[in-house]
């Protein structure tokens, strides 16, 4: 966490810096300002939980869209067919593409968050919690969601890919 540490913090700025008070205006400000770095990541996450509910929904229905029209669509010419399951699997992969960003982006925030923690009485979150819940090795204990989310992108387009075969076949 050094890294992050060396490119977080103003070496220029510290608690001297901050008039009579001193260090409690200084911890105070650092407290702020980590309040607002906790609150950006936990909104990061609820873009990404929407994100996830957009297209779980639209594959959803493509789906079951799909499955009605099972029988017009053998008749559908394979060209249309392609074009169809090209747009689709792309949808999906636009999905994995945000879902993985999103999580990179997390992970950014967290850490910024976790060396924050090394001017905070507390490591609150970086170590306490994540140490708590075993840092996500073992599934039983906790299984982080970035795990799962990963994946059911990638579940949509192998069936789009398997329907798509199945028709031509």
């Amino acid at each position: 966490m050094t890294d992050i540490s060396d490119a977080l913090w103003n070496d220029s700025i510290g608690p001297n810096d901050y008039a009579e008070t001193h260090s409690a205006a200084y911890q105070a400000t650092l407290l702020e300002q980590y309040k607002l770095c906790v609150e950006m990541a936990d909104r990061v996450s609820a873009r990404r939980n929407l994100a996830n509910t957009f297209f779980l929904s639209l594959n959803s229905v493509v789906v079951v869209v799909l499955a009605a029209l099972i029988g017009p669509l053998a008749q559908a010419s394979a060209w249309l067919l392609l074009a169809g399951a090209i747009i689709l699997a792309s949808v999906s992969l636009a999905w994995y593409a945000m879902v993985r960003s999103y999580r990179l982006l997390n992970g950014a925030k967290f850490a910024v968050v976790g060396a924050m923690e090394e001017r905070l009485p507390a490591y609150a979150y970086s170590r306490a919690e994540w140490n708590e819940l075993g840092e996500g090795k073992d599934w039983r204990r906790y299984l982080p969601l970035s795990h799962i989310e990963q994946w059911v992108p990638l579940f949509f387009v192998a069936a789009y890919v398997i329907g798509f075969l199945a028709l031509i076949l």
